[in-house]
């Protein structure tokens, strides 16, 4: 374990005189220290406390670490000697360049690293840099530290993260505002036609046979929900003619015990959706709970019969629905700017991205991503480009017709 200091101005303070009240920036001595996988078993118990989005959850990162044998490294940033903030990365290969990143890579979005809430707002630049100098100590094989679609805030605690250099990550993330109540959405949101439309569903469901929504709650019914997604997912993405991100069999044994795990906790953290018509499930959702939102992480629909029915849009309407009711403050529909979400959504959230170069040859990556984070967003924010890149990809996939658009996560 590696020890790197960056010390403040004004008195240190002993350990048992942090009070619950927030910390200034004159009352301690900041030090930072790395570890490589060992340091999960500190990870899991600094979460027990700490502030994080979703993907930065001990259990997602405990199961990312098991599932994919992932190479991880756990920096710790803390004063005198209380841990502040811990950031939980994994190190891939990039072509010749090592990069350490937020464990699961493109699956975890809206990141918000643990932390301490009573040490946010001293937390600067400087202090988090003395976490990265440890990284080098500990690691120096790796290049560049990719933090990538960082939520600028959680429930309304700025990211600490915001306080070193970004950019705008190229993908919107949109979501709903859940103030008033359902009915008072609803009011704001073409209310009638959406009732409108919900009624004519479920005449056209009870027209093929019994239908009900799921909510998994044993290991069987994880099962059940999540390889009925997988399936729907590996066909969307073949018709859109990219790749499976869900393909890898390590990537599916960590959905499965994510979820699994959820089930023991009594509000599970993980939870998994469907909409059973006839004895099949036509569309499925995977969420995460987060303070006051409610994040849809993934969905899909099955490309059968019914699809006309837009089972996908009737499950995200007694999804909404539910979350109102349970109190949320706003349902998230995570990355990606979709037609079916603008159906819905009132609030856009743009993430930001942190590029930190260990090397010179970080430096070189971190420039050609920069770079391409810039052409990314000009073709998605660009509605005739972004239309002719998808059907381009379609046409190479040999699929010549749009495909539905409301499974896009």
């Amino acid at each position: 374990m590696v020890d790197a200091t960056a010390s403040f101005d004004g008195n240190r303070v002993a350990t048992n005189e942090i009070s619950a009240r927030p910390m200034r920036a004159d009352q301690g001595r900041w030090t930072a220290t790395a570890r490589d996988g060992a340091g999960l078993a500190d990870y899991v118990q600094f979460c027990t406390s700490a502030l994080f989005a979703p993907a930065q959850s001990a259990s997602w990162v405990g199961n990312w670490a098991t599932a994919t044998g992932a190479d991880m490294v756990f920096a710790t940033l803390a004063c005198d000697g209380r841990p502040a903030l811990s950031l939980a990365l994994e190190i891939v290969r990039r072509g010749p360049f090592k990069v350490a990143r937020f464990a699961g890579g493109r699956h975890a979005n809206g990141n918000f690293a643990a932390a301490d809430p009573r040490f946010l707002p001293v937390i600067d630049g400087q202090a988090i840099r003395s976490a990265f100098k440890a990284i080098v100590q500990t690691r120096p094989d790796i290049d560049l530290i990719s933090l990538e679609r960082l939520l600028p805030d959680l429930d309304g605690v700025a990211n600490p993260l915001a306080a070193l250099p970004g950019f705008p990550s190229p993908n919107l993330a949109l979501a709903v505002d859940l103030d008033g109540g359902f009915d008072a959405l609803l009011s704001r949101a073409s209310g009638k036609r959406k009732r409108k439309k919900h009624r004519s569903q479920t005449r056209k469901f009870e027209a093929v046979g019994p239908f009900r929504r799921i909510e998994a709650g044993t290991s069987e019914e994880v099962d059940r929900l999540l390889d009925a997604f997988l399936d729907m997912k590996e066909v969307r993405f073949a018709k859109m003619g990219i790749a499976d991100v869900f393909g890898d069999r390590q990537v599916r044994d960590f959905f499965r015990a994510l979820f699994t795990d959820a089930l023991s906790e009594e509000n599970p953290s993980f939870l998994l959706h469907g909409l059973d018509v006839a004895g099949k499930l036509r569309a499925v959702t995977g969420s995460s709970r987060s303070g006051k939102r409610l994040i849809c992480e993934f969905g899909a629909i099955a490309e059968d019969d019914l699809a006309f029915a837009s089972p996908g849009d009737f499950l995200f309407f007694d999804n909404i629905q539910e979350a109102s009711e349970l109190g949320f403050e706003v349902y998230d529909f995570s990355v990606g700017d979709e037609p079916y979400k603008r159906l819905w959504c009132d609030i856009e959230i743009q993430h930001f991205e942190v590029l930190a170069p260990l090397t010179l040859k970080g430096r070189a990556l971190a420039t050609t991503m920069r770079q391409g984070a810039r052409a990314k967003a000009f073709i998605k924010n660009n509605p005739t480009v972004w239309k002719l890149t998808k059907m381009l990809r379609r046409k190479a996939a040999g699929q010549a017709a749009p495909v539905p658009a409301e499974d896009d996560n």
